[in-house]
């Protein structure tokens, strides 16, 4: 007997047969109970234990449809519609899910309809049931009110006015019933009949392509699952080229013989649909968490799944019948390393609108840098007339802080610095580039930053350096001295 805590007392929250013939209740006091039968095991509730199982058991049920909700606490609703046959029949598929539930322990209910309403009834009321469409109200005439999935005060309230079966309330006036109870006793009424449609929301977004494979014998080894996916890649690539798309996002789904489901998902940098390629993104995926997966006694299904897609761009081939694609391989290699050791493992850097050097570029996942697009057959790239100003090969996360002993003048190059405690002597300098701070990013009653003078320095010895000085001499605005700074170096 399991119990949960109520409003301060410890009541029965659900039992097995044996405590139902002691003539227990759910709801009854756990003191009550055990004044009765001061033997009884009591087992306080795990709410999110409960939900986990419920989650995999969910999961589970993803084999006969993408469309799988959760419902209370308790149930499950499958949006079965169209998938009956691939399974022999409505009763056959019924008879397959009791079966298979049966076997891995559990005691479950289930009923079939033409609406969820009716659905739910035949569930919890009859235990295994097909309801026929039109059939509804013959179902939920003679069953209590609580077939209708209503509030417990709404069901209090038509049993005192002599409302007590679904039946009694179909055959009474509609209006009073809804100036009294409220319009969602005559929603959930209609919702049953089929009068207006109940959608099932599912728990996990329904994947716009999928192919799968249901195996005589369960596999168990990592060489069989690549071969699978091998073959399952290739029904993809056909749907993919039908509606011009690439996949972006893949998952692949292991359903375990006993009921667990392992999901395993890979991205790509670029829309992709050759089989050979997603088969190698899934050999590191599967590399990586090959310690991590129980197959305990075999996969009987296995299931192959596009979450996103992307327009599928064709590159025009060359006479070799080669495309000229330089970043294919790199992207390629990306992906696998993303696969083999997560989504970080491989940035890039992008460039940001500022003029502080240490805010033009950022670097971001991989999979969501913006990708480089060649320019259109028979158009050629506009000549740059602009070029950007000369960068230094490493740039500093943060300036370093150099001694200046003396300048030429006031606002020229240093004519020697030391940095890291290493004297270096200018040979050589060009300069200024003038940067000054951003002041429309300047937040209000913030100091205005100071502007920065940048040199790019040769020493005697031929190393190059980037440098700049914060801040200007005989400035009235700035209360300390200007200061230099190591923002880079060249190679």
């Amino acid at each position: 007997m399991i119990s949960h805590r109520d409003n301060n007392t410890q009541r029965i929250a659900a039992l097995d047969e044996r405590a139902e013939a002691l003539k227990l209740k759910r709801g009854m006091g756990i003191a009550d109970a055990r004044a009765m039968h001061p033997s009884i095991d009591v087992v306080e509730a795990d709410a999110e234990a409960d939900r986990r199982l419920l989650e995999g058991l969910a999961d589970w049920c993803d084999r006969y449809t993408p469309l799988v909700a959760i419902d209370a606490e308790d149930g499950l609703f499958l949006d079965v519609t169209g998938c009956t046959h691939l399974f022999g029949g409505e009763r056959a598929m019924q008879d397959e899910i009791l079966t298979r539930f049966f076997q891995q322990g559990f005691d479950v209910r289930a009923g079939l309809a033409s609406t969820p309403g009716a659905a739910w009834a035949a569930a919890r009321f009859h235990g295994d049931r097909i309801v026929a469409g039109g059939e509804e109200e013959a179902l939920l005439a003679p069953l209590p009110l609580s077939a209708l999935r209503i509030a417990p005060e709404t069901r209090a309230g038509l049993e005192s006015v002599g409302l007590r079966t679904a039946g009694a309330v179909m055959a009474a006036p509609r209006a009073p019933l809804a100036r009294r109870f409220g319009a969602t006793l005559l929603l959930r009424l209609d919702q049953a009949l089929g009068r207006l449609d109940e959608a099932v929301s599912p728990r996990l977004p329904v994947a716009p392509l999928s192919v799968e494979r249901h195996l005589a014998e369960p596999v168990m080894h990592t060489d069989d699952i690549e071969r699978l996916i091998s073959r399952l890649a290739v029904a993809l690539k056909t749907d993919l080229e039908r509606r011009g798309e690439g996949a972006r996002t893949l998952a692949l789904l292991l359903f375990r013989v006993d009921g667990a489901v392992s999901r395993i998902a890979v991205g790509t940098s670029r829309p992709m649909r050759e089989p050979r390629l997603i088969q190698k993104l899934f050999h590191e995926r599967l590399t990586a968490l090959e310690q991590n997966i129980d197959a305990g006694f075999g996969f009987d299904l296995v299931r192959l799944s596009v979450l996103s897609v992307a327009a599928f761009d064709m590159l025009q081939g060359d006479l070799t019948g080669e495309a000229d694609d330089d970043d294919a391989d790199i992207a390629l290699f990306a992906d696998r390393v993303r696969a083999r050791l997560g989504e970080a493992a491989v940035l890039k850097p992008v460039v940001v609108e500022s003029h502080l050097p240490e805010r033009a570029v950022k670097t971001v996942p991989f999979a969501e840098a913006p990708q480089r697009r060649a320019p259109a057959a028979g158009r050629t790239a506009p000549p740059m007339t602009i070029y950007p100003p000369e960068r230094p090969v490493r740039l500093f996360r943060s300036p370093e802080p150099i001694d200046v002993p003396a300048t030429e003048i006031p606002e020229g190059p240093p004519m020697n610095f030391r940095w890291r405690r290493a004297l270096y002597r200018v040979a050589r300098a060009e300069g200024p580039e003038r940067i000054a701070a951003e002041w429309w990013r300047q937040l209000p009653g913030e100091e205005e930053a100071p502007t920065r003078d940048y040199y790019r320095i040769e020493d005697s010895e031929g190393r190059r350096y980037w440098l700049y000085r914060q801040g200007l001499y005989g400035s009235v605005e700035q209360a300390v001295p200007p200061r230099w700074y190591m923002h880079g170096v060249f190679a």
